[in-house]
């Protein structure tokens, strides 16, 4: 296919600038030299550039015609990309020439490639901006990991950034395992799960830790909370609507002979319906005031509402399906039986206008997806031979809806 052609012409360009984005990565909502290095990709090409206020975003317009034609403000069809260009706080550990320059930064969840597949897409674009049947809106976006960048986007008008709404949005997704090398995976409806987070503070008194009866001490009774709250998923919510609740965090003391005064338990919880999500947070907080009440002690509850469900539009699932077969052929393509329990912003998008979102595995070719670490370990690593296949696909998925958008009006 030409678009493979033309996207495997720029595989160089694509692997300097991940490279150069891999060395530099940025944290959260605020990346300028992300920003800069993407504002330069695109310098040159005719796009119509609108930066963030809140945030260190990049939108781009794209108007499709022969002489670029389509004003803001008329009804064109119109589709959206979405990358996300923001790092993690992780010390690299992989050991690969460009690693990270940054101490205690690393683009471990391979936003880097994303952002250079984007920015590939965006060329093959414009070389063909005189076919385009409609209007391609690009959305570099900060802050997906755990900074929610893309409400960001959506209050400052990324899906109506074309002048009318958007009428697909499409996503993608790297992996660091899971699948083999270039496969590229789907799944209609649910696909990641919701996320939200939950800190809790035991507050109890502190005393010498030969006494405990003299003093109430909050370490035993986040102990008892911890295993309660594994106990409560298993017992009150149904298995084939599971739920996840993992404890990252449990702090308490400074000294061994020393009951605290407090303890904190922080935790991940992770569901894959609405209805789960909305038990959890009554659920959650009813049982860790009823184990502190017990024990004579307070509790303070912060069940925090983050990611929802990234649910994928069903039609335009099949769209990007057939566009992948087409492109790379049926072998390339996994459909996911389950979702993932991973969480993504880019669902407030696809909760707004049909959509979906794509895997694409960038395991090491002929590497064994089961044994390498996943996403956001700091031994996570991506290969860079699956850059052009994610340009081309982008720009195929845009090209592809907006004929057929065009052809049904």
């Amino acid at each position: 296919m030409p678009v493979i052609e033309d996207a495997k012409e720029l595989q160089g360009d694509l692997i300097r600038l991940r490279h150069d984005l891999h060395r530099n990565p940025e944290i959260g909502l605020h990346l300028p030299r992300t920003q800069e290095k993407v504002l330069q990709a695109l310098d040159g090409l005719p796009y119509e550039i609108t930066l963030g206020k809140e945030t260190t975003s990049v939108t781009a317009v794209l108007r499709g015609g022969k002489d670029g034609a389509g004003s803001a403000g008329t009804q064109r069809p119109a589709v959206l990309l979405r990358a996300d260009m923001d790092g993690l706080p992780v010390q690299e550990k992989t050991g690969v020439e460009f690693s990270s320059q940054a101490d205690g930064a690393m683009h471990a969840c391979g936003h880097d490639l994303h952002t250079s597949m984007l920015a590939g897409a965006a060329t093959l674009l414009a070389e063909k901006q005189h076919r385009l049947q409609g209007d391609v809106v690009l959305m570099f976006q900060p802050g997906e990991e755990g900074c929610d960048g893309a409400s960001y986007m959506i209050r400052e008008g990324v899906l109506d950034a074309a002048g009318t709404r958007v009428q697909a949005a499409y996503g993608m997704h790297v992996l660091s395992s899971l699948e083999p090398h270039g496969t590229f995976c789907t799944k209609p409806g649910v696909m990641l799960s919701a996320s939200d987070g939950l800190e809790v503070t035991v507050l109890g008194a502190g005393g010498h830790g030969s006494a405990p009866h003299a003093a109430k001490d909050p370490v035993t009774v986040a102990a008892e909370m911890v295993t309660a709250l594994q106990v409560m998923v298993t017992r009150q919510f149904n298995m084939f609507d599971p739920v996840v609740l993992s404890v990252g965090v449990l702090h308490a003391g400074t000294k061994r002979n020393i009951i605290p005064e407090t303890a904190r338990i922080e935790a991940t919880v992770r569901t894959f319906s609405e209805a789960s999500r909305l038990r959890m947070m009554d659920a959650v907080p009813r049982l860790l005031k009823g184990i502190a009440a017990a024990h004579g002690v307070e509790v303070h509850v912060d069940y925090q509402e983050e990611y929802p469900l990234t649910i994928t539009n069903e039609d335009e699932t099949h769209t990007a399906e057939k566009v992948i077969s087409e492109l790379f052929g049926e072998r390339r393509l996994s459909r996911w039986a389950t979702p993932l329990s991973g969480s993504e912003d880019f669902s407030r998008v696809l909760a707004e206008v049909p959509g979906t979102f794509v895997g694409l595995s960038a395991v090491a070719p002929g590497g064994d997806p089961a044994a390498s670490p996943f996403n956001h370990s700091p031994y996570a690593t991506f290969d860079d031979g699956v850059l052009a296949d994610g340009a081309a696909l982008y720009a195929e998925l845009a090209t592809s809806r907006l004929a057929a958008l065009a052809a049904a009006a």
